[in-house]
């Protein structure tokens, strides 16, 4: 693809600087953040009335003739690996996958490869336009690598900042899947008690409950009373599982997102997710509510009982409103008709 130009004018009543200038009036269309910006400025690709300028300190006029020379997207840092996914949806904006359990999403240091990222950039290859210049997809959400479920990319810049701005917005809806011990119910008057927490109509518990790092574990996140960061999970009850009751198929859906949300939550209101090696503690299912071999696999279970299940957004560029829905994985439906055999 060959490098390209972008012309446009100065608008009236310019701001002091060219670089807010060139943010406030460059085409919507074209999809530059203020960050491409200032390294096209940089790049010295950049000329206004016919100049190059390089940096974004001086001052323009209305009328101001701007050209942009935009380069053909660089291949990206990250290789491409042949990584078998599940598309649940793809055009020449955005794709929508079921990340498998085990998978990481972005390549890290202690994770260079094996990525959602590093499979989408070979199953994309030439559909990838571009985003911020390099040829790589727009992750704009991350699900924990050992949580399944749905995950939306961009494969352009006008679609990267369109979702962006959805997530920023909290205007995406994303209901999550999740396994937990005991049974979240407004008969319970310990959590009616717990501070942050209340019911709705319709037996939803509502959880907030600021989130920072934890003090003494960098990778873990935690409850705190002040100085964290807003968070708001809403669970409901899909069904009661063991007899008596003593773990829960639940419906959590987000206001936020933050890491490690759901998880934290869960836990912190005592219904921490079946197999949750960082957030569950050591707690198990009693054999007398779950039978020897519900117990069993609730302990042996190897991941967080957590996943993706509906992911609903705008179409960043068609404007259609776009749901998906993935079913829970085999290893937790496993797990369920254990639990709940009568189910």
């Amino acid at each position: 693809m060959p490098e390209t130009r972008l012309t446009f004018e100065i608008q009236p009543d310019p701001p002091a600087r060219l670089d807010k200038a060139l943010a406030r009036d460059v085409p919507a269309d074209a999809a530059l953040s203020r960050s491409r910006l200032a390294r096209l400025l940089e790049d010295g690709a950049v000329a206004v009335n016919g100049e190059i300028v390089t940096s974004g300190k001086g001052r323009v006029g209305a009328g101001d003739r701007v050209v942009l020379t935009l380069a053909a997207p660089a291949e990206s840092h990250m290789g491409a690996e042949p990584i078998p996914l599940e598309v649940v949806f793809e055009d020449a904006e955005l794709i929508v996958v079921n990340k498998p359990a085990g998978m990481v999403v972005h390549p890290a240091p202690g994770t260079p490869g094996g990525t959602l990222v590093n499979a989408l950039i070979h199953h994309c290859g030439d559909s990838l336009s571009g985003v911020g210049g390099e040829k790589r997809p727009g992750i704009v959400h991350r699900i924990d690598k050992d949580t399944s479920g749905l995950l939306v990319a961009a494969k352009t810049d006008r679609a990267h900042h369109g979702l962006a701005a959805q997530f920023e917005a909290h205007d995406v809806d994303r209901h999550y899947r999740a396994i937990c011990h005991g049974v979240p119910d407004a008969s319970d008057p310990r959590l009616r008690g717990l501070r942050g927490t209340s019911f709705e109509s319709g037996n939803v518990l509502r959880i907030q409950a600021e989130l920072a790092r934890h003090k003494h574990d960098r990778q873990k996140q935690a409850v705190v009373r002040s100085g964290g960061r807003h968070a708001v999970t809403r669970v409901r009850i899909v069904s009661a599982l063991c007899r008596p009751p003593a773990a829960a198929l639940v419906d959590c859906w987000l206001e936020t997102g933050r890491t490690h949300q759901i998880r934290v939550h869960m836990a912190h209101v005592g219904h921490a997710l079946i197999g949750d090696p960082v957030y569950g503690g050591r707690r198990k299912l009693p054999v007398a509510a779950a039978g020897e071999a519900g117990a069993a696999a609730a302990r042996a279970f190897p991941r967080q009982a957590l996943h993706a299940a509906t992911l609903g957004f705008t179409h960043p560029v068609t404007g259609d409103r776009l749901s998906f829905e993935a079913p829970v994985p085999p290893d937790m439906a496993g797990l369920l008709a254990v639990l709940d055999p009568d189910a």
